[in-house]
């Protein structure tokens, strides 16, 4: 977390929490939902404006973590900004030498392979769960292939549950979930 993000909490400690207006989809990319988008339904239905400023873009990401009920959020300064995830809390790249690197480029350790019922891969890492990115299909099934990892079979509606995290905590706020 950035040293500026902690001074802004130490100041500011009771800022109120903020759900439904951050995203991030099966590629990695995040979105921003203002209450207009958010009146159109949930991320699935919904996705909003997505971010293009890199700095922005980075900001998050190395502020980004989970709280003690696995709702993934955005510490922005003194207020914590929970994400809605389309999938899993990451989205992983795999690189042509077959290591698994996450956002910000930081390589990770595979715990676990999972395949769901539709085909797509997550990754389980130190880290936590996250989906291959759609580009690295490839490399994930040539990693697979030569028995480096061996993925188990999952449905994809119990990966939240069997992993630890809140795909939507704006629905788990509501009383949805």
């Amino acid at each position: 977390m950035d040293d500026l993000v902690r001074q802004a909490m130490r100041k500011w400690p009771h800022v109120p929490h903020c759900v439904g207006w951050l995203g991030l989809d099966d590629r990695g990319d995040w979105y921003m939902r203002d209450d207009a988008v958010q009146a159109q339904g949930n991320f699935a239905h919904a996705k909003g404006s997505k971010l293009m400023h890199g700095k922005l873009i980075a900001f998050i990401q190395r502020n980004y973590s989970c709280d003690e009920h696995g709702q993934w959020y955005f510490q922005n300064g003194p207020q914590r900004v929970f994400v809605e995830l389309s999938s899993a809390p990451f989205v992983w790249r795999i690189q042509h030498n077959g290591q698994v690197t996450d956002a910000l480029l930081q390589v990770q350790s595979v715990k676990a392979c999972i395949e769901d019922e539709t085909g797509h891969v997550y990754l389980h890492t130190d880290q936590g769960l996250g989906l291959v990115h759609s580009q690295d299909v490839w490399q994930a099934a040539q990693v697979i292939e030569a028995g480096v990892w061996q993925p188990k079979k999952m449905l994809a509606s119990e990966l939240a549950s069997t992993f630890g995290f809140v795909r939507s905590p704006q629905a788990r706020a509501a009383g949805i979930t």
